[in-house]
């Protein structure tokens, strides 16, 4: 995206100003869904004190607009009737991530999002798990960040349980076995399992995608001694409430994982 200096368009005159005004908030209104509108997103600096809602911003960094709707609506199941999420598409990357490459490309895609955005916002969430751009984005932002990695690897933890993480996309276990140690939990964390399926073909199928992924949580808990599974991955987000209730052990879904730290950090728990 082209980057704006408004300081130039001031001296250029309002006819240029007002047109770079409207094109950022194109830009930045083809990057949103969800329940707000762009009007309502941009119309107050302090949406938190509208109406006592508070509006979370979930960052999707794969390209694909129906994940986006499907992250937005699992979140927003997971909040309180006081909080709004709104979602945001990462443009340029593949609909699903799937190797490190674009995991590392989606990084200054999710910055920039979050930059144009976040000022609106009581929190931000990143919805791939490996995080991209977290720490980029937290040094440039006044609301917390969390990414759905982060989240549901503190909630598998909790209580020093050991967990592991069943998951697709084999080109990305070495990005998850790199957040498990930047988080401190290296010895908890039992590994991660895979699916034998093309990633992309997989999702495409939901029945298919939750009874594979079963398997691999079940291999996660006899062979590795889980006791809490994480379903690794945002695209995953409907294949992970359906794997919730099958086992009794717990089984982490990731994004409604980072809207309960989120809510936690923001202090609005029994609110």
């Amino acid at each position: 995206m082209m980057q704006i200096n408004r300081r130039h368009l001031l001296s250029a005159g309002p006819s240029l100003l007002a047109f770079a005004t409207l094109t950022q908030r194109a830009q930045q209104a083809a990057w949103l869904t969800g329940a707000a509108s762009m009007t309502g997103l941009m119309a107050s600096r302090s949406p938190a004190n509208a109406a006592n809602t508070h509006r979370i911003l979930l960052i999707n960094p794969n390209s694909n607009q129906a994940t986006t709707d499907m992250m937005v609506q699992i979140a927003q199941s997971a909040a309180s009737d006081d909080i709004e999420i709104v979602g945001a598409t990462a443009p340029h990357s593949p609909p699903m991530i799937v190797d490190p490459e674009a995991l590392a490309a989606s990084a200054p895609q999710v910055v920039e999002i979050g930059l144009a955005l976040g000022k609106d916002v009581s929190g931000i969430i990143i919805s791939a798990f490996g995080d991209p751009g977290i720490t980029d984005l937290r040094r440039q932002v006044s609301v917390p960040v969390v990414g759905i990695a982060e989240a549901a690897m503190l909630a598998a933890s909790d209580k020093g349980r050991r967990f592991g993480v069943a998951t697709t996309t084999p080109k990305l276990v070495a990005s998850i076995d790199a957040r498990a140690v930047e988080l401190g939990l290296s010895k908890l964390y039992t590994g991660t399992r895979l699916t034998s399926e093309d990633p992309n073909k997989l999702v495409a199928d939901p029945g298919q995608l939750v009874e594979a992924l079963r398997q691999v949580v079940s291999a996660c808990i006899e062979l590795d001694k889980a006791e809490a599974v994480i379903i690794g991955g945002g695209p995953l987000g409907n294949a992970a409430t359906a794997l919730t209730p099958l086992f009794s052990i717990p089984v982490i879904a990731p994004i409604p994982a980072a809207v309960h730290r989120l809510i936690e950090i923001l202090g609005l728990v029994g609110k």
